[in-house]
């Protein structure tokens, strides 16, 4: 354990560098660069809410922000597990010309989308002042679902790392279960709205972290049962990644 943590302090400034880099490249083309992490959630919950708000049974005068707080999450979680699964092949040059240790990579880049994610969260901040809702005690509760979906993606896009090395259609195949994952999260519409509850969204751990996520915008105490999941997935994740990852690493160059 002291090795691992002495080898992630003399890598430290690499992976600041490798995640100011993954930051700048993402708006490097981009007129509005950064301002896009602010307009992109507005835009898609805008259009969200005009195309769902009519599937409600009662008006809610909330429903953009119930749309935003699900969106922000899911967006983070999609766009992190993806570049971290991408992340050792698309430095395959660095990786075989100069040692360092690999979960710099998938690690660099969850951390780069999360710093993203928080930017973007002052969008959510402007939403609760516009459509009037009043914080409460329980919003001090969000760090708590915020930390799990770290966690979460860190664990996933170790795993997913690994396995896009040695299998190329892993790439393909995680794109059908993140549309599997934003169809059961219960994004854009109500699960009270729904006449049962379907066992798969005790199976999408995202579904219960964005309960909880806005649980504690809307002023309400955190589910414990949905907490209970989400932790559970969110540690059992970061181990098999953790140990997933450090099994196959050196195997790596073999395949890239």
């Amino acid at each position: 354990m002291e090795r691992v943590f002495n080898n992630f302090k003399k890598y430290r400034y690499l992976l600041f560098e490798l995640t100011k880099k993954n930051i700048k490249l993402k708006y490097r083309r981009s007129y509005l660069g950064i301002l896009w992490t602010l307009l992109e959630p507005i835009l898609t919950a805008f259009v969200l809410t005009v195309v769902f708000v009519g599937f409600r049974k009662k008006a809610d005068p909330t429903f953009p922000v119930y749309v935003l707080t699900g969106r922000l999450l899911y967006s983070f979680f999609s766009q992190s597990t993806k570049q971290a699964m991408k992340s050792i092949r698309s430095n395959s040059g660095m990786i075989k010309k100069v040692y360092v240790p690999k979960y710099i990579y998938p690690l660099s880049n969850i951390l780069s989308n999360y710093i993203i994610f928080l930017i973007s969260m002052l969008v959510l901040f402007g939403a609760i002042i516009v459509f009037k809702i009043y914080p409460t005690i329980y919003i001090f509760n969000a760090f708590i679902p915020l930390i799990l979906l770290l966690i979460l993606s860190l664990g996933l896009g170790l795993i997913l790392a690994t396995l896009a090395v040695f299998f190329r259609d892993m790439v393909y195949l995680w794109d059908v279960i993140l549309m599997l994952v934003m169809y059961t999260s219960a994004i854009f519409y109500h699960i009270e709205d729904l006449d049962s509850k379907s066992w798969i969204f005790n199976l999408n751990p995202i579904y219960h972290i964005i309960v909880n996520f806005r649980n504690s915008v809307f002023g309400r105490p955190l589910d414990m049962n949905a907490l209970y999941i989400s932790l559970g997935y969110s540690v059992i994740s970061l181990v098999i990644g953790v140990v997933i990852f450090y099994k196959k690493q050196d195997k790596f160059i073999l395949n890239i």
